[in-house]
C-alpha cells in the first residue's frame, strides 16, 4: 500500500513538472534567444487562467481552453513589437527593470478587471472521478493534463529541430553572430519565440486553472519556480529544461506529502545541490552572447 500510495505521488508530481514545463520553457527561449529576462512571463499565465475562465462561461470548458492561449499569443505580438523589441541590445538590467513594471501593472489591471477575489474554474464531468489502473488510483483529468504537456513538448521539439524554422533559433542562441555574418535578422524570428513563449505560459494558466486557486498574484508566484527550473536546467537546453521540471515537480510533490513544511524549500535545495556540482545546470551549454 505504501508503494502503491508513493507511485500516485510520483504522478501528479510529474503533472506538477508538466505545470512547470510550459512556463519555464518559453521563459528560457525568450531569454535564450533575446537575452531578455522577462519578468511579465507570469502575467501571460494569469491572463490565460483568467481568459479561460471567462471564454468557458460563454462557449464552454474546451473552447476557453484552446482561445485563451491563442489570444495571449497574440497579445504577445504587441508585447514583444512595442516593448521587448527596443532592449535586444541594452544592458539586460533595463528589460528586467521594465518587465517588472510591467508585471505590476497587468497584476492590478487583473484585480480591476476581475476583481480581487479568487475564481474557480469548474470541470465538465466527462473529466471529472478517478480512473483505476490495478490498485492504482489517478485523477481523470490529471493524467489527461501530463497527455497534453507530452503532445505540447513534442510539438515544440520538432519544431525547433527538424524546421529551418528551428535550425536558426538555435543557431542564434550559440553562435548569433555567424547568424548575422549569413544576412539572417533573428529580430523577426523572436516575434515568433515570444508568441510561442507567453502561449505556452496562457495555456499553463487554463490547462491548470481547475486545479490551483486563480487570482490576481498567481502569476508572481508561479514565476519564481519557473526560475528555479530554468537555472536547473540551464540555459539554451531543450531537455535540460524539460528533466529539471519533471525533477522539481516529483521531489516537490513527494516532499509536500511526506514533510509539507519542507516542500517549498526542496527546490531550492535542489538547485543548490545542481549548481554546486553544474554551475551551467544539468545540460545548459556555453553560449557565445553571455560569455563574452
Amino acid at each position: 500500500m505504501q508503494f502503491v500510495f508513493l507511485l500516485e505521488q510520483v504522478v501528479n508530481g510529474l503533472v506538477l513538472g508538466g505545470y512547470y514545463l510550459l512556463i519555464a520553457l518559453g521563459l528560457s527561449l525568450i531569454f535564450s534567444v533575446g537575452g531578455i529576462v522577462n519578468l511579465a512571463h507570469g502575467a501571460f499565465y494569469a491572463l490565460g487562467a483568467y481568459l479561460s475562465i471567462t471564454i468557458s462561461r460563454w462557449l464552454g470548458f474546451m473552447p476557453g481552453i484552446v482561445i485563451s492561449p491563442v489570444l495571449v499569443a497574440m497579445l504577445g505580438i504587441v508585447f514583444e513589437r512595442l516593448i521587448l523589441r527596443r532592449f535586444y541590445r541594452e544592458d539586460p538590467i533595463i528589460s528586467l527593470l521594465v518587465t517588472f513594471g510591467l508585471a505590476m501593472v497587468a497584476e492590478q489591471a487583473l484585480r480591476m478587471i476581475w476583481g480581487s477575489a479568487p475564481l474557480v474554474q469548474n470541470l465538465p464531468p466527462e473529466f471529472r472521478g478517478p480512473v483505476m489502473l490495478g490498485e492504482f488510483l489517478f485523477s481523470r483529468y490529471r493524467l489527461t493534463l501530463l497527455a497534453v504537456v507530452v503532445v505540447v513538448m513534442a510539438g515544440l521539439w520538432l519544431l525547433l529541430n527538424k524546421t529551418a524554422f528551428g535550425r536558426v533559433v538555435r543557431a542564434g542562441i550559440q553562435q548569433p553572430d555567424m547568424v548575422a555574418a549569413l544576412g539572417i535578422r533573428l529580430q523577426p524570428y523572436m516575434t515568433t519565440i515570444v508568441m510561442l513563449g507567453v502561449g505556452l505560459a496562457a495555456l499553463a494558466g487554463a490547462l491548470f486553472a481547475p486545479i490551483t486557486i486563480v487570482h490576481p498574484a498567481m502569476g508572481a508566484e508561479i514565476l519564481t519556480i519557473a526560475f528555479v527550473v530554468v537555472v536547473i536546467g540551464g540555459l539554451g537546453s531543450f531537455w535540460g529544461v524539460v528533466l529539471a521540471a519533471v525533477l522539481v515537480g516529483v521531489v516537490r510533490g513527494v516532499t509536500i506529502h511526506y514533510a509539507p513544511a519542507a516542500g517549498e524549500a526542496s527546490m531550492y535545495v535542489l538547485m543548490f545541490l545542481v549548481l554546486l556540482l553544474r554551475p551551467r545546470g544539468l545540460l545548459g551549454e556555453p553560449i557565445e552572447k553571455f560569455e563574452k
